[in-house]
């Protein structure tokens, strides 16, 4: 786990240190204290652009140098202590740079140490957004199983991208040009695809033997946005080259996959049920995914779970219930709150640091 975090420059933690971590860490404090910046710092140590999404040159403090620094520790091992960094430099704000033990890595490498997932109050709203909010969700899923699914997706954002540059051009693209960035993005697509399919099997499958009760039981599918196969990837974006064209973008492939939920019983889409449905349904998901990493012989690496403000907006039965799930895998679990109170039930396995300001105290 991590038992080392160090924020410079951050947001409006100018120079924050945690340490002596356990299991369970919360941070407790006022709105705008500082809080989810922390888990925001933690969760960039991950591939990605972190759990805001933010462009980096947003992050750093204001009034600051221009850049900022993250720095973690992952407890030891057998080949020891890793620590990972990230961050951006005054003088190009809008390059993030990374560190595995002091030396330069591609943040995608970031996967291979450690697996980062969080839920925030913004989630909530997961299934009402368009289906890009879905996707990400769900391979943020998929990248705690497949490390390698970040770089893959990485190559086929970038095939997708030069393939609608030159069909948004005036001029005819070339088509050999064009076959060749089809066969990248449909090898590439067909593998990010597998991924998330396999992935929603595996989920479905946790969901339909975990307690229905007390977090709403969600069903899964996934619905693809084009052909599974590379082949047939390839031949579908050549045969609806003229049609993109027209568009001014690719109307086909996994860019367009959907990740479709609905509550069980009422088989009632997500988006149309309550919101404290939703949010029961959006945790009965996480806790099913992370009951499948508990039992995923084939990873070893440490597991970091964020939770913002989770515990507020449960009652006390579904925060109980909440708490002995979490207790019972390896996930080191960093939490937010206003006040200690609605974490009574595991105040004596915590680690609790007081937010304000950007400064942040141990008070446990």
């Amino acid at each position: 786990m991590l038992d080392h975090v160090s924020l410079t420059d951050f947001r409006n933690h100018r120079e924050t240190l945690i340490d002596q971590t356990r299991q369970f860490n919360l941070l407790v404090g006022e709105n705008g204290a500082g809080k989810t910046n922390v888990l925001e710092a933690i969760s960039l140590l991950a591939p990605g652009r972190g759990l805001r999404r933010a462009a980096l040159a947003d992050i750093a403090a204001q009034h600051g140098p221009g850049g900022f620094a993250v720095s973690a520790r992952l407890g030891s091992g057998e080949g020891g202590p890793v620590m990972l960094g990230t961050g951006t430099e005054a003088a190009n704000p809008g390059k993030r740079v990374v560190h595995v033990n002091g030396a330069a890595s591609p943040a995608n490498r970031l996967a291979e140490w450690l697996s980062i997932g969080w839920l925030t109050p913004s989630m909530d709203r997961l299934f009402s957004e368009g289906a890009g909010a879905r996707r990400r969700f769900l391979d943020r899923l998929v990248l705690a199983f497949a490390p390698g699914h970040a770089g893959l997706a990485s190559r086929l954002e970038a095939a997708l991208r030069e393939r609608n540059r030159l069909l948004s051009d005036p001029r005819e693209p070339d088509p050999q040009w064009l076959d060749g960035i089809e066969a990248q993005l449909a090898e590439a697509g067909a593998a990010v695809a597998a991924e998330r399919a396999r992935t929603v099997e595996r989920l479905a499958a946790m969901l339909a033997i975990l307690p229905s009760k007390p977090f709403a039981l969600p069903h899964l599918a996934y619905r693809p946005g084009g052909p599974l196969e590379t082949g047939e990837l390839a031949v579908a974006l050549r045969h609806w080259r003229a049609t993109d064209r027209a568009a001014g973008r690719t109307l086909t492939g996994p860019h367009r996959d959907e990740l479709e939920v609905t509550m069980a019983g009422k088989d009632q889409p997500a988006a149309e049920c309550s919101t404290g449905e939703q949010k029961a349904m959006l945790i009965a998901i996480v806790l099913a995914h992370s009951r499948l990493l508990e039992e995923d012989t084939a990873s070893d690496r440490p597991r970091v779970l964020l939770l913002d403000e989770v515990a507020a907006h449960l009652d006390p039965i579904r925060r109980e219930a909440l708490f002995e799930r979490l207790r019972e895998g390896r996930a080191q679990v960093w939490l937010t709150g206003t006040e200690r109170a609605p974490f009574a039930a595991i105040e004596g396995e915590i680690a609790v640091w007081e937010v304000s300001g950007g400064e942040v105290e141990r008070v446990d």
